[in-house]
């Protein structure tokens, strides 16, 4: 029982689904953590300067001793969020894209022509007409 068990995971596992999503899970975490960097080290750091040598993740309001509400470190996740969406979007559009474009070359290709005997549409590949029966010629 424990075996099926295990063989039944082992199964569902190793779909290629399933590891593709496992794949984006790994990457995605991946390019949060770049995009969180540069977000506070790279983009937070001018805005600060500009604003009066301000640093987001300091700011916040103190409701007590330890009690505070860290707004400022909302504020860099709020723009880390929109940076990230930015590049989904981005992504998903060229993705978009390419697929149209190969579904358009794919509609372009043509599957028949024509039998210049009896002007039927035929496969590519015939060298006989399945309609008048004569033999093509040759390309």
């Amino acid at each position: 029982m424990i075996k099926s068990f295990f063989n039944e995971f082992k199964k569902f596992a190793m779909r290629g689904n399933v590891m593709d999503m496992a794949v984006g899970i790994i990457i995605g975490a991946s390019f949060g953590k770049i995009v969180d960097s540069m977000v506070k080290d790279i983009m937070m750091p001018p805005i600060g300067l500009l604003l009066g040598k301000v640093d987001f993740s300091d700011l916040k309001i103190v409701l007590a001793d330890d009690v505070a509400i860290n707004y400022g470190v909302f504020l860099n996740n709020i723009i880390s969020f929109i940076i990230v969406a930015f590049a989904v979007f981005i992504l998903i559009k060229a993705v978009n894209k390419l697929q149209e474009k190969m579904i358009k070359e794919e509609a372009a290709a043509p599957t028949t022509k024509k039998c210049p005997f009896c002007c039927e549409d035929i496969p590519l590949a015939a060298v006989k007409c399945p309609h008048c029966t004569a033999d093509l010629p040759k390309k």
